[in-house]
């Protein structure tokens, strides 16, 4: 997966803008190449956890040929899926799972399914 500097700096500002709480949202990936960030609302208003809200009609871009991947922030733990993260999966199983750490920048990306967790090549374009 490729996330472009632009997508990541719209990542890494929404993760400040939400501090100290977790930021969340979704990447619009074409061909693993991330080409657009739709942020979303943190529902759990937590520093630990996040709950998505996004606007429905992001779930149609599917149709256009995108593949969405969900991203959140970390405060300061590395940027790997948490045990909550994994039985909170939900709807995001199976899908690219992008982390960001707050505090040292480190992005990381994941899949999530059957409770395994695989880690996913990640590059800037």
């Amino acid at each position: 997966m490729v996330i472009p500097a632009d997508v990541r700096s719209a990542l890494a500002a929404h993760a400040e803008a939400e501090s100290p709480n977790e930021a969340c949202g979704v990447i619009l990936l074409r061909d693993a190449v991330a080409k657009e960030y739709v942020p979303g609302k943190n529902l759990a208003s937590s520093p630990y956890r996040f709950d998505l809200k996004v606007d429905p009609e992001v779930w149609f871009r599917e149709d256009e040929g995108y593949e969405l991947a969900v991203f959140h922030s970390h405060l300061s733990s590395p940027p790997r899926p948490s045990r909550t993260d994994v039985e909170n999966i939900g709807l995001w199983e199976g899908r690219p799972y992008v982390i960001l750490t707050v505090r040292t920048a480190e992005l990381a990306a994941w899949r999530i399914a059957d409770g395994r967790i695989e880690s996913e090549e990640l590059s800037s374009a």
